[in-house]
């Protein structure tokens, strides 16, 4: 199979006159930008069929970037945006762009309730540990005991796991990599986008200026390593004991399955009502 370089990718699906990007050096917001792409690339998806919703954030700077239509809206709010988009128009494909304090804090709520609902949306979501564009602070995923402007002693409250969220309030896909399990993360968008109902891949991504400085990572390599130490695969996690396990974070495939999605749900319901009322045709 040909692999299409960057290049080709870049050209055919950024918008030249935005470039270069805000990203800082070692952050991996690039990386998944560009396994998005390429499965969307892959799928040979039509770009005037995918709409990009975005929130507040280094990583909600994306849909700015990319030639597709798209929103980039108030902080935490992507997810109410979205619901619009696909209920006025269930044609599209829609892809929210969203990171960790964005989608878990000011967006926690409309996140569980998006995954309740099974909205037919696919969440790309960048946990990078920290509000990485407004300074630094802790975010609802910093691990326990890690820096932040906002706890320049270690954090001493207790992180979401995103993923195992999204499990249990019932989305049909979940998976989690690190930004340097390329192939993976590619597949698993694929998958995501190709399903219906609601689904979200979420990428441990490097924040080398505001998470890692302040926490003894200043560079990418140093990053790596760490993620590397960090990360277990789903498959060995299931083999060790939760002591085992303590400060370590999963990746993989959570959860792969087919309930009904809030569109189809809907359309039922708009059948049900006409008949009711005696409307049917």
């Amino acid at each position: 199979m040909y692999l299409k370089s960057s290049y080709e990718i870049r050209d055919k699906y950024l918008r030249k006159d935005m470039l270069p990007t805000i990203f800082c050096p070692g952050c991996g917001i690039g990386a998944v930008l560009q396994y998005t792409l390429r499965a969307i690339d892959d799928l040979e998806l039509n770009q005037d069929e995918v709409v990009w919703v975005s929130g507040i954030g280094c990583s909600s700077r994306v849909p700015g970037y990319v030639n597709f239509d798209g929103l980039h809206t108030t902080h935490g709010r992507a997810l109410a945006f979205a619901t619009g988009i696909k209920m006025a128009n269930p044609d599209l494909k829609v892809i929210a762009f969203m990171g960790d304090g964005d989608a878990a804090a000011i967006g926690g709520n409309h996140l569980i309730h998006a995954i309740r609902r099974n909205l037919d949306i696919t969440v790309i979501l960048i946990n990078n540990f920290t509000y990485g564009m407004t300074g630094g602070q802790v975010a609802p995923t910093t691990p326990k005991g890690l820096r932040g402007t906002t706890a320049p002693y270690g954090s001493f409250e207790n992180p979401f796991d995103i993923a195992e969220l999204a499990v249990a309030a019932g989305a049909n896909y979940v998976a989690r990599w690190s930004v340097f399990n390329y192939l993976q993360g590619i597949n698993s968008i694929k998958k995501a986008l190709q399903k219906e109902g609601f689904t979200l891949v979420e990428f441990l991504s490097p924040c080398p200026i505001s998470f890692g400085r302040r926490n003894k990572l200043k560079t990418a390599p140093e990053l790596i390593k760490w993620y590397q130490k960090l990360s277990v695969p789903i498959s060995k996690a299931k083999e060790m004991s939760p002591e085992e396990l303590e400060g370590k974070v999963i990746i993989g495939e959570f959860t792969d399955r087919d309930r009904p999605s809030l569109v189809k749900e809907y359309e039922a319901y708009k059948k049900r009502a006409k008949k009711a009322m005696g409307w049917e045709e």
